[in-house]
């Protein structure tokens, strides 16, 4: 029997599967995610742009899972303000998430070195010199990635763990389903593996450690608590979503982007080449203004999207400037003039919990599920 406060072993949760549930809320989950990230429970909260700052961040650490600073939406200055407020917050560890293909993300990586970050994230895979100088810092890299090919190669280039993201995710996302893309991706490296795209309870978090999984990473599932920063009029409408509600168009930059309906998705599906071509300049002038960004350093992260797409000039500069229509509605409550990236589960949520509130249900959950399962069955002839 485990004791309380202990981690539990998942071999020994399956032997015993009648352990009283009045331990379940004692315990914690233990995958080589935890052991690695130095936090409590398998649950990574994602580095969402405008969304994850310092008190979802800080909340999520502070309840035993891997709060990630999305650092995209920040300028360097803005960054090491926000790094050193969570910090202030909580002793707890957490990371910081940030576009490996970003002009300044050299100066980025010094920031979260300098101030002592654990974990460095990556939205695309991070070359092979900035995983060496983050890993000889002391810092646990894990990039996010949607196949198989771009998970073997960050692992060869000696990335600690790995996000997979099957088509379910919010957000830039694939077509691959994460039921599909995890196993191939577990089979194929030996770092610990995380897994994003549908994830929103206990039960799912079990179903990706039958995969071999170490543990499971929820956009949508964080934004939508009562820590989140997100105004209230624009949970309202997650919450109101069904299933049916969520699409994914490439009308917004070009590329795969699951998002929630709305009338501006509807608006920029119905424009023509020259409307989007104007609609992208206004956008860029208007992040240039908030990120600090010189033109040229915009064009280079705008060659930088393009590289290898087959994207217009226009959806490169959307591309690059998709966080002033994600601001709008994630920090200035524009539903009308702003998307808003989801996960498919969008669907299934109904409440506003706190992360400690979300944490703690996620592992009662998985653990009474991982106590429910059948302990003598045996296969029949």
């Amino acid at each position: 029997m485990t004791a309380p406060g202990q981690p539990v072993d998942l071999t020994q949760l399956a032997a015993h599967g009648k352990e009283s549930r009045t331990a379940v809320a004692t315990r914690h989950i233990d995958t080589p995610l935890t052991r690695l990230a130095g936090v409590r429970h398998p649950v990574v909260q994602t580095g969402m742009g405008w969304v994850a700052g310092p008190r979802l961040v800080s909340a999520t650490a502070a309840a035993g899972a891997l709060g990630i600073l999305g650092s995209a939406t920040m300028t360097p200055d803005q960054l090491r303000s926000a790094i050193r407020e969570v910090q202030g917050r909580t002793d707890a560890p957490f990371g910081v998430n940030l576009r490996a293909d970003a002009g300044d993300a050299e100066e980025r990586v010094r920031i979260i070195i300098d101030e002592g970050v654990r974990v460095a994230s990556f939205a695309l895979a991070p070359s092979r010199e900035l995983i060496a100088r983050l890993k000889d810092a002391g810092v646990v890299v894990i990039p996010s990635v949607g196949a198989r090919r771009h998970a073997e190669k960050v692992a060869a280039w000696g990335a600690d763990a790995v996000v997979v993201q099957g088509g379910e995710g919010g957000g830039h996302t694939g077509e691959v389903a994460t039921t599909v893309l995890l196993p191939q991706v577990v089979d194929a490296v030996d770092i610990p593996v995380i897994a994003a795209g549908g994830f929103f309870d206990g039960r799912g978090l079990v179903a990706t450690l039958a995969y071999g999984a170490a543990g499971i990473a929820m956009g949508t599932r964080f934004l939508l608590t009562s820590d989140s920063t997100v105004p209230d009029a624009v949970k309202a409408r997650y919450l109101a979503a069904t299933v049916r509600d969520v699409t994914v168009t490439t009308a917004v930059d070009g590329l795969p982007h699951r998002m929630l309906r709305s009338e501006l998705v509807g608006s920029l599906e119905r424009s023509g080449r020259l409307t989007a071509l104007l609609r992208a300049v206004r956008h860029a002038a208007s992040f240039r203004a908030v990120s600090g960004l010189s033109w040229p350093q915009m064009v280079r992260d705008g060659l930088a999207l393009k590289h290898g797409k087959d994207l217009t000039w226009s959806q490169v500069l959307l591309a690059a400037n998709t966080p002033m229509l994600l601001k709008s509605s994630m920090v200035e409550g524009r539903t009308d003039t702003g998307v808003m990236a989801s996960g498919q589960v969008t669907g299934l949520i109904e409440d506003l919990p706190s992360c400690a509130e979300l944490v703690d249900r996620v592992v009662r959950e998985a653990c009474a599920v991982l106590d429910g399962l059948p302990g003598g069955a045996e296969p029949r002839q």
